[in-house]
């Protein structure tokens, strides 16, 4: 990132949180050893994945599509690696909406059936894993590369994975209805502003969201990760507007 635009990041970072940093303590339980000891489950919506130690008081929700670049490059080199630390730690719990709208956009169908396959992986409690693997393996936007054969070929990288009921699920669209109500989740969250959705990819905190024109924080891991750590410090100093 040049000079230039990383001040305005940090400079927005500023903006965002009202003066002061001071850390605290999240909790006394122990930390989580590894991403596959992260407690994950379907949210009671039925379209909203839950990563995270639930008594963490940072929330983030995320919405996403399998096949946007700019996901790829704030799951693999932006902020979600220190998402990832905040999790472990118990600082920051994740939520995920997965949108497939860039397969309409675009044509084929990888996205479908990549969300498909990431509900099969939650099924077998590896949702995290898997989804970290298919962002550092995203195919070009323009090509429809998550066929059937390359999600399973992807699934081998994620010990556990890829056994004959996830194979069926995956070839199957095992998951088609989930795939469908969670991109009408994804529209639905943008509001009559954004009735295609609010676009990708997108970070509500503690039910506030990133306005756009500071999404530039989502490709800075280092300041999103402190943006990230002063919500956590001091919550009621987070301001903006509400989704």
């Amino acid at each position: 990132m040049v000079r230039g635009r990383r001040a305005a990041v940090l400079c927005a970072a500023a903006v965002l949180m009202q003066a002061g940093c001071g850390l605290q303590a999240e909790q006394d339980k122990p930390a989580f050893e590894s991403v596959e000891k992260l407690p994950e489950k379907l949210a009671k919506d039925g379209t909203t994945i839950l990563v995270g130690d639930p008594g963490a008081r940072t929330t983030v929700h995320l919405y996403e599509d399998p096949r946007c670049p700019y996901c790829e490059d704030f799951e693999t080199t932006g902020g979600s690696p220190k998402l990832r630390e905040m999790m472990l730690d118990r600082r920051a719990r994740g939520e995920y909406t997965m949108a497939s709208f860039l397969d309409d956009r675009l044509g084929g169908g990888g996205s479908k059936r990549a969300v498909n396959a990431l509900r099969a992986a939650l099924e077998e409690g590896r949702f995290v894993e898997y989804h970290e693997v298919l962002f550092a393996n995203q195919p070009e936007e323009s090509v429809d590369g998550y066929t059937d054969a390359y999600l399973l070929e992807l699934a081998g990288q994620v010990e556990g994975l890829g056994g004959p009921e996830f194979s069926a699920a995956v070839k199957g669209m095992k998951y088609r209805s989930f795939v469908t109500a969670s991109e009408k989740a994804y529209e639905k969250a943008g509001g009559a502003k954004e009735p295609g959705g609010p676009g990708t990819p997108t970070a509500v905190i503690n039910d506030k969201r990133i306005p756009m024109e500071y999404n530039g924080l989502l490709y800075d891991g280092a300041a999103f990760g402190r943006l990230l750590q002063q919500i956590s410090d001091k919550p009621w100093e987070w301001k903006v507007t509400s989704l």
